[in-house]
């Protein structure tokens, strides 16, 4: 198996097209990309990171990929409200390679029910080990049950874990709000 694909894993997603998708914790915005063009022209991808020059990066790989459905958002992903995002206006939600780096996940999980339409569902994509060096500590690594777990309690249903990568797990959810 080869290292996480975020267009595989998006395409495992199933997002529909039209739908308005928010990628929570965008980073390098390869998860964003792989969305906008998964929702077609009709949809849009909000890409949500508190670092601006990562932003103004992923805005100019968009534009320079002809990708106009994709809208850069500053924010905080770790706090209520902090996404910008309005209440209820997202069908899908995508948290990739952020857990590890999160403080306060469950008001990373608060944020994303307050943007989330109902019956929203959300890809959680993150690291299952340390490799060579590559992703977070051995102890800052979030498994795959813990996150189960987190988005249970706070009312989602967990629907499949797919195959995110040699090093990766990928996990669906369904809410129930």
């Amino acid at each position: 198996m080869r290292f996480s694909d975020p267009v595989a894993n998006i395409e495992r997603f199933n997002l529909e097209h039209g739908s308005l998708v928010a990628d929570f914790g965008a980073g390098t915005g390869e998860y964003t990309m792989a969305s906008a063009r998964a929702v077609g022209r009709r949809g849009v991808v909000y890409a949500v990171d508190i670092q601006q020059e990562l932003l103004s990066r992923i805005k100019n790989t968009a534009n320079n990929l002809g990708l106009e459905n994709v809208e850069t958002v500053w924010g905080d992903i770790e706090s209520f409200g902090g996404s910008g995002l309005l209440d209820n206006t997202v069908d899908a939600a995508v948290v990739s390679n952020v857990l590890f780096l999160v403080e306060d996940k469950d008001e990373l999980v608060k944020e994303i029910i307050r943007v989330l339409k109902y019956n929203g569902k959300v890809l959680v994509v993150d690291w299952k080990d340390s490799f060579g060096g590559l992703g977070p500590h051995a102890d800052a690594i979030v498994s795959l049950q813990v996150v189960k777990d987190l988005f249970e309690k706070h009312g989602f249903d967990f629907i499949k874990e797919i195959q995110a990568g040699a090093h990766h797990y990928g996990a669906v959810f369904k809410g129930k709000k």
